[in-house]
């Protein structure tokens, strides 16, 4: 008899969310002002037995936003900027050199190559206050990114490794078994991602951390949500989901320390190019262009200028405070236990649109009489 058809296609009925479907309920909170709250965690970790305190975001390992002049200025808040792979090892020695209190909040990144495993060797023998490992592919789920955590648990026992990216419970717990501390969650949320059209591939953001994040932490694991931030309620959103750390590229674009060029438009307007890392201008730039057995997983935008990174990054921990007081929460780390999502079917009201003039990247309103 035959039995090929044994496995067949199945479809999940439950329904899966992303940020732009809910809203956290309000709850009564003894909190008297936004100043009150504290939005740094400290971490212990289930391989590495190093401890880490800090502002649990981090800067996602994109070439025009995991930069040394983002890092520079996110270490200050205590900010981690996850570094792009492709900074030499003299760039990287320079960067400690002239900024070693930024170093607590780097990590270096590699993908599961055997050339990006012997670079990450030589950025860590060389910088060795650098203590955090950013492992990134597209695809989490490979046997053969698997086998690189195993290696690199195996060549840097005690450093902290955060390792994806994936979007499911399985998976997770595979990874942090194999030696990863804290797992990347997120496929295809990303502004410049476009995976979801290419493949079909992905999960809706909020479901996969709430469901990644109740794996990791039952063995003792964290994880954190890569992708799918377009404004700072979408931090607490993913922190209330139960994501231990919550990383964005997009909304770090655009600023005087971000990478991509800067133009000035006919109309005196700036921008900032920005790019996914699978996109046509990434592989170009990078890779010497697409290979002919893929096609491009991502897109390259024009992002508003907007300044200083300093006044991006303040805006956020501003956004992730407020939504604390209104839930009762003196931490960022209660910030689950007191979330309670509710379905919507609209986030905003926007009549007058959806932007804000005085918000950093957008001209300020003409001056009276003008």
């Amino acid at each position: 008899k035959n039995n090929y058809n044994s496995k067949k296609m199945r479809i999940e009925n439950d329904i899966k969310l992303d940020f732009k479907d809910v809203l956290i309920r309000p709850k009564r909170s003894t909190l008297k002002s936004r100043s009150q709250v504290s939005v740094e965690r400290s971490f212990t970790f289930k391989h590495s037995p190093l401890k880490w305190s800090g502002v649990p975001i981090m800067v996602a390992n994109m070439d025009t936003t995991g930069t040394f002049s983002i890092a520079a200025a996110a270490s200050k808040h205590k900010i981690i900027t996850c570094i792009h792979k492709h900074y030499s090892i003299d760039e990287w020695k320079a960067f400690a050199a002239s900024n070693p209190e930024a170093l607590p909040y780097v990590a270096a990144s590699a993908g599961s190559s055997d050339a990006d495993m012997a670079k990450l060797k030589d950025i860590l023998d060389s910088c060795p206050a650098v203590k955090m490992i950013c492992l990134d592919v597209a695809n989490g789920y490979s046997e053969f990114f698997i086998e690189a955590v195993r290696r690199a648990r195996s060549m840097f026992p005690t450093h902290i490794i955060v390792a994806g990216n994936v979007v499911t419970c399985e998976m997770t717990e595979e990874l942090i078994l194999s030696g990863a501390d804290v797992i990347k969650v997120g496929i295809g949320p990303g502004s410049v991602c476009t995976t979801r059209k290419q493949t079909g591939v992905g999960y809706p953001q909020l479901s996969a951390v709430i469901e990644c994040a109740d794996a990791a932490h039952g063995l003792g694991g964290h994880v954190v949500s890569d992708g799918g931030c377009t404004c700072p309620g979408d931090f607490s959103k993913a922190l209330g989901a139960g994501g231990d750390f919550v990383m964005t590229g997009g909304m770090f674009a655009g600023h005087d320390e971000s990478g991509g060029e800067l133009v000035v438009n006919e109309d005196g307007s700036k921008v900032k190019l920005f790019y996914g890392m699978s996109s046509a201008t990434a592989m170009e730039k990078h890779s010497g262009g697409v290979a002919n057995y893929r096609s491009s997983e991502g897109k390259t935008v024009s992002v508003p200028y907007k300044g200083t990174v300093d006044n991006t990054i303040l805006d956020i921990l501003g956004g992730m405070r407020s939504s604390c007081t209104y839930v009762g929460a003196a931490t960022v780390k209660e910030l689950p236990k007191r979330t309670t999502f509710i379905r919507v079917t609209q986030q905003l009201n926007n009549v007058w649109g959806t932007h804000d003039m005085r918000k950093p990247g957008l001209p300020a309103p003409p001056a009276a009489g003008k």
